[in-house]
């Protein structure tokens, strides 16, 4: 990955591609102005050459404004503001990982839990806590 990062930089195709890579370990988005097409079809080039692939089922080219995205647990894309209807482009915790902490928040709260309560309430506030530090 920083071997990519590094020849992005030196060839500069952010300027060419009018582009920014944000990464995190080994994930990466391309944003892109009107040009995204072409940097995929270049990154494809670059990591073939190195001897590296995509992830074909997590590769797309979304219109961001229009449509929403998945990134590191986060959607990004367009929100409705529910007080007086208007659309703006946010983030919010993904369905994949709100479903995640509903399914342990049933785990700590299951019915055959017969821990006492104190070890409960504990348990929850460790996995609440967790995720809101995450998202917060």
């Amino acid at each position: 990955m920083n071997r990519f990062l590094k020849y992005w930089r030196i060839t500069g195709k952010g300027e060419t591609f009018q582009a920014q890579v944000v990464t995190y370990a080994d994930d990466f988005v391309i944003l892109s102005r009107g040009r995204a097409k072409q940097a995929l079809d270049w990154t494809r080039q670059v990591m073939t050459r190195s001897g590296l692939t995509l992830n074909e089922a997590k590769t797309s080219i979304r219109q961001t404004r229009q449509e929403r995205s998945d990134f590191l647990r986060y959607t990004f894309g367009p929100y409705r503001y529910r007080k007086d209807g208007h659309w703006y482009l946010g983030t919010g915790p993904s369905k994949k990982s709100v479903s995640r902490v509903r399914q342990k928040i049933g785990e700590v709260l299951k019915p055959s839990n017969t821990q006492p309560w104190e070890e409960v309430r504990d348990q929850l506030n460790g996995v609440l806590r967790g995720w809101a530090a995450y998202f917060g």
